[in-house]
């Protein structure tokens, strides 16, 4: 094992917080066990590199090796990255078939392999180096092995992967209609709890159970998928009736973002309107993410 690599696996193994060092190199299952009970698990943690360094140039850890094991802590901390979805499609008319998970792996590796071989040092199978300096290489890889035609990159990001999983392949729809396919939505008793007293005057309850219905109509009584935020770009002429207006005469349109955030966006803004935040039904700009799949939009004049 040359420097470089021994270098690699170290700065890896020192990312690794000492609560998840043993899950994580299990994870990997290049060190036996052992040889993992040879090592001071309660020393410094860069005594501790070293020595599981020194085990790796033992059992000389190859550049699969590495990758294997930066791939397992990139798992591990999955949602401390944003995760970008890309759609893999075929020419016009062909189908859409079924193909051999296992056969595509060994295609996938040995067709990234070759396209990296003269452009790239040996150290970019990481998934840290794929993912910034690759994504072409990535791509085409992808592509080719599951025979695709092309892949492109969607208006979709998050930190939840099981989130874009979700929306993606409509799975949260797919819940609801077999949760709810015998029982029309307006006869089902309604989910919130509306809190009545005597004082509580009959137009104000009926409101309640409009605002309720509309929101469970609008999102379903499933849990949403995960989003940290929406974002829109916004590009529009600026109207207006007065002759002479800077603005209205200029040629470039006017432009500007807007971007929604919270810890779990769509389950935000499932509750703004029973709360009394916002009226119902909410701008379908908002409610349509999952549907569309997308959290990026751009908004221009017709």
């Amino acid at each position: 094992m040359d420097e470089t690599l021994a270098e690699f696996i170290k700065r890896t193994i020192m990312k690794i917080p000492m609560t998840e060092m043993m899950p994580i190199l299990k994870a990997w299952d290049f060190l036996s066990e052992k040889q993992l009970q040879t090592v001071n698990f309660r020393q410094r943690k860069e005594y501790l590199v070293q020595d599981l360094v020194l085990l790796c140039e033992e059992k000389r850890a190859s550049i699969h090796d590495a990758a294997l094991l930066d791939i397992i802590y990139t798992q591990f901390h999955r949602h401390q990255k944003l995760w970008d979805v890309f759609q893999m499609s075929k020419e016009p008319g062909e189908d859409i078939d079924l193909f051999d998970m296992e056969q595509f792996k060994s295609s996938f590796v040995k067709i990234l392999q070759r396209a990296l071989k003269n452009v790239m040092t040996p150290y970019a199978f990481t998934s840290s180096c794929l993912l910034k300096s690759n994504m072409p290489l990535l791509g085409q890889a992808l592509t080719v092995a599951s025979n695709h035609h092309k892949i492109v990159k969607m208006d979709l990001r998050s930190r939840y992967l099981d989130s874009l999983k979700a929306i993606v392949f409509k799975q949260y729809n797919r819940n609801f209609e077999t949760h709810n396919s015998t029982v029309p939505l307006q006869d089902r008793t309604l989910e919130l709890d509306i809190h009545m007293d005597s004082r509580i005057i009959h137009e104000n309850r009926i409101e309640k159970e409009r605002v309720q219905r509309v929101t469970q109509e609008t999102f379903g009584d499933y849990p949403q998928p995960r989003l940290e935020f929406a974002q829109y770009k916004l590009e529009t002429k600026f109207k207006s009736d007065l002759n002479g207006d800077i603005l209205a005469e200029r040629k470039e349109p006017l432009r500007c973002l807007i971007k929604f955030s919270s810890p779990h966006l769509l389950e935000a803004l499932k509750a703004l309107a029973p709360a009394g935040i916002a009226d119902a039904p909410l701008s379908p700009l908002l409610t349509c993410i999952p549907n569309k799949g997308m959290n990026y939009f751009k908004i221009r004049d017709k």
